[in-house]
């Protein structure tokens, strides 16, 4: 399992407009890939989702993992995804078998949770495609991504959580352009 890296200098704050921003340059360049749903890891994965279907037209759907049981800054990595399986075969069930899919979440930490995901998406829908999108990647990670916002090497605050507790708190500088491991930031993938 790859390991997460945190500085502990400070606690990254991604503001609300720069959230839809990211948003919005997620679904411009996967529009070229025409997914047929875009999922949501729950939780911090679905406000993402709504916004990038929305502009796809395409439904959005939420997955139920969790890979850090309890909340707050600088949990460590378990490497262990929980799975509500039984949430997650309903919302599979709307899914079109063999489709091109989206999976999207606010931060790709080890990889582990994407990598889970991924694992029961192909045992029980067998999509064609399956690509991934992030607004922020750790730089310990070394989960392939297609794409992603920010690479971070701290705590991340979302504009969906509550404010934290402790830490210098920084803004995220501005996006210029998404990141792809095959192209530089600012390219299209």
């Amino acid at each position: 399992m790859t390991t997460r890296i945190f500085e502990n200098h400070r606690v990254w704050q991604l503001a609300q407009d720069d959230f839809l921003t990211a948003a919005c340059l997620i679904a411009a360049q996967e529009a070229e890939h025409a997914p047929a749903a875009v999922l949501g890891i729950a939780r911090g994965g679905v406000p993402l989702a709504e916004i990038v279907a929305e502009q796809l037209g395409v439904p959005a759907v939420a997955v139920r993992a969790r890979h850090n049981e309890p909340e707050g800054i600088r949990q460590a990595a378990t490497g262990r995804v929980l799975l509500d399986h039984e949430h997650n075969q309903d919302a599979f069930a709307s899914l079109p078998a063999s489709a091109r899919l989206l999976v999207v979440d606010d931060i790709c930490g080890s990889g582990a949770t994407l990598r889970a995901v991924e694992d029961v998406l192909a045992a029980t829908v067998s999509p064609s495609e399956v690509r991934t999108a992030v607004l922020c990647r750790n730089e310990g990670s070394q989960y392939p991504l297609d794409i992603w916002g920010w690479d971070v090497a701290d705590w991340v605050h979302f504009p969906w959580e509550p404010e934290p507790q402790s830490g210098r708190i920084e803004a995220l500088p501005p996006l210029t352009g998404l990141r792809s491991h095959s192209k530089p930031p600012g390219t299209r993938a």
